[in-house]
């Protein structure tokens, strides 16, 4: 079936209609001049600010990387040194917290937290350590890893200040979890406080869910000799 042809009439009636469209578009635009070129200088203030930004952010997580790098690279030398262990310690720990204070806003200085907490527990200064791994717990949650590790540092730090209770609730909370790649240590730990808290009950109760859990575990033997 052919195509019906538009009349002169209707063609001219539709050039009309758009020229009067433009032509309405183009007076809006004049008279809204001004809202208009805010809006991209809005625009273009935004992409810069983005830029520069990312740039800044970029410089600063390099920066931090490259500070972070040293600091770990001295805790590992004092960590395979016979001397001067405490010293080296006390070293590393204040290359970490200058990560913390002079790149604050870059991945590295997250990653520093745990460190200075562990330098912290490796003087004895447990109460110092519990306030950088608390800090660095938020920080930790998207990672299942970190936060185990992390959990596990307050238990010993609560452990080592006396805090028994505190640091079997700390452990519980991973042992609930049985796919936690931690778990089997966790147990371990568990059943030591619990022991050292006086409670062999429930000392022999983790015991033997961990023989029945993890068998072929290198752990097994050493938990069925304290069954």
């Amino acid at each position: 079936m052919a195509k019906k042809k538009l009349s002169r009439k209707e063609l001219l009636k539709n050039t009309d209609e758009f020229l009067t469209l433009s032509d309405k578009a183009a007076r809006f635009i004049n008279q809204h001049m001004r809202q208009v070129r805010m809006i991209g200088i809005g625009v273009a203030v935004i992409a810069v600010a983005y830029v520069a930004i990312w740039g800044y952010m970029k410089h600063t997580n390099t920066k931090g990387q490259e500070a972070y790098n040293t600091a770990y690279n001295t805790l590992i030398e004092t960590a395979q040194s016979t001397k001067d262990y405490g010293e080296g310690v006390v070293k590393s720990e204040a290359l970490f917290e200058a990560v913390i204070s002079d790149y604050s806003m870059s991945k590295a200085a997250d990653l520093a937290l745990p460190q200075v907490g562990h330098a912290k527990f490796a003087t004895g200064m447990y109460d110092d350590a519990i306030v950088y791994y608390d800090e660095f717990s938020p920080k930790a949650a998207h990672n299942e890893a970190y936060e185990t590790l992390n959990q596990l540092a307050l238990a010993a730090c609560r452990e080592a200040e006396g805090e028994m209770k505190k640091a079997a609730e700390i452990l519980k909370r991973i042992v609930e979890r049985p796919e936690n790649p931690f778990r089997e240590t966790a147990m371990l730990n568990l059943e030591r406080i619990y022991r050292a808290d006086n409670d062999p009950e429930k000392a022999k109760e983790i015991l033997k869910s961990f023989a029945k859990e993890y068998a072929n575990s290198p752990f097994y033997p050493m938990v069925k000799a304290r069954i």
